[in-house]
């Protein structure tokens, strides 16, 4: 048996796998997010142990005897977090989480010194890690001069499993402070936040060992001695090797509240200016790409609570059968757009406005404006020299098949629908223990679902989604001064 613990912003799950990676179990503990101030997002990386004590507990209560038979764990956590410890591992303050922006003046500062880009291959967003130390510095230095190392959430919490201090490469990539091509700490970045190497947890891949699981652990949970702990990924990386997204040329698109399209690519690719994020990859010398929009369910959502109807009823009133566009465009920039933008001020519109202007038409701009924000990481990634022929579709809103044929004609490619089953995170995370546990080949372990159904484009709409698509792209310079 293996374990897969995925930390999450609302909460985490821990999954069990068998040999054959079919899932036994999961458990399940809600997390809160702090937000003191406006801007400010937080959480007390106490509560992340208590979540997974919870969530493991429940697997006690329900899988005793599969829990037992444990012989690997693997990590899987948000992204970016600062958590802070002292010498003697004690918390030094709540951890400043992904979606926390009060860095961004440290942010733009770090970016504006050429060495950030030319090793991380990437732009240096204020949710990264680097940016939000230069904050603690200045703000809080007293807590500063106490950080004896600087944590990642899941890698808190592979020091409450272990008593080691490490970390992958995936998720370290999403620091600042990584050599992303040397897949090695950067000296002079990290001195340019005023750190060292010395603060700085070790590095693993995601496949490898990363620490033993505590005896006291072991016997709290009825599991046996010697449990692997793996060096696990982060979120999307995780979520990536549960979908078997690690070779070349292999794609996800994610419609959940952010949009996420994701390539594995067979090596390391940087095109900072995109606004494309290029980190490793949980498999050792794989990187991935992805184009973030930061609202994709979540501008139908929005609609939803403007309309009163559900996004079900929403996207329920266009039918089955893929429509022309109708001449209203929506940006779906409700806060501000990562890919390709790097652009935290703009905001959404709605444009061509006419009596005309139904329900049914806004729905359908709604999503034809996710479809096309999805396109716009497309065209990053292609600029960065990714070539992808077609995509899997998860997420919430891939429950839309009206949605996924837009997604379709406008990126050109067919749309795999997985079949059902949970290959999320936790997922990714369990078969990263069993890797770590067994020694078994990577790609044969971490292999795609069955399709369920492919949607493909509907060609006789795709010249008129191109004339859409071109009408989209011309309104961001237009309103970007407002």
């Amino acid at each position: 048996m293996y374990l897969g613990l995925d930390l999450g912003t609302s909460g985490i799950k821990a999954m069990l796998i068998d040999d054959s990676q079919r899932v036994i179990g999961v458990g399940q503990a809600a997390l809160t997010v702090q937000r003191p101030h406006s801007g400010w997002s937080e959480q007390a990386p106490g509560d992340w142990i208590r979540a997974t004590e919870e969530a493991v507990g429940a697997l006690k209560v329900s899988h005793a005897k599969e829990l037992a038979a444990v012989r690997g764990i693997g990590l899987s956590g948000h992204m970016h977090g600062a958590t802070l410890i002292d010498a003697k591992d004690r918390v030094l303050r709540p951890c400043i989480l992904w979606n926390d922006t009060r860095s961004h003046e440290e942010a733009a500062a770090l970016d504006a010194d050429p060495r950030f880009r030319a090793l991380t291959g990437n732009i240096v967003f204020p949710g990264f890690t680097a940016p939000k130390l230069a904050w603690v510095a200045k703000h809080e230095p007293d807590t500063f001069a106490k950080v004896a190392k600087v944590l990642l959430p899941k890698d808190f919490l592979r020091l409450w499993l272990t008593g080691e201090y490490l970390s992958d490469m995936s998720d370290s990539a999403g620091t600042a402070w990584l050599d992303t091509g040397k897949r090695a700490w950067s000296p002079e970045l990290l001195a340019a936040t005023g750190l060292t190497i010395e603060q700085m947890p070790g590095l693993v891949e995601g496949t490898e060992r990363a620490g033993t699981l505590r005896g006291e652990l072991a016997a709290k949970w009825g599991i046996g001695s010697d449990v692997v702990v793996a060096g696990g990924a982060g979120d999307n990386a995780a979520s990536a090797c549960g979908m078997g997204t690690v070779a070349e040329g292999h794609a996800f698109v994610s419609l959940g509240t952010s949009g996420v399209l994701f390539a594995a690519n067979g090596s390391y690719l940087p095109k900072p200016e995109s606004a494309v994020h290029a980190f490793c990859h949980a498999l050792p010398n794989t990187w991935h790409q992805m184009g973030v929009i930061l609202s994709a369910t979540d501008a139908l959502n929005w609609h939803s609570g403007v309309t009163g109807k559900s996004a079900g009823e929403l996207t329920a009133e266009l039918g089955d059968d893929l429509k022309a566009p109708t001449g209203v465009t929506f940006l779906p920039y409700l806060s501000g757009e990562r890919t390709p933008h790097n652009d935290a001020k703009i905001r959404g519109a709605f444009i061509g406005l006419g009596h005309d202007s139904s329900r049914a038409v806004l729905t359908q701009a709604v999503v034809e404006g996710v479809t096309f924000a999805i396109r716009d990481s497309l065209e990053a990634l292609k600029s960065a020299g990714t070539k992808i022929d077609r995509v899997t579709a998860i997420g919430g809103g891939s429950r839309s098949r009206y949605w996924l044929a837009s997604i379709a004609t406008a990126l050109g490619m067919p749309v795999d629908v997985p079949a059902d089953g949970d290959f999320g995170a936790a997922f990714g995370a369990a078969r990263l223990g069993l890797i770590a546990a067994t020694g078994a080949d990577p790609l044969s372990v971490c292999t795609a679902p069955e399709t369920a159904e492919t949607i493909t484009p509907v060609s006789a709409l795709s010249g008129a989604y191109e004339e859409a698509y071109r009408r989209y792209r011309s309104v961001y310079p237009a309103i970007k001064g407002l």
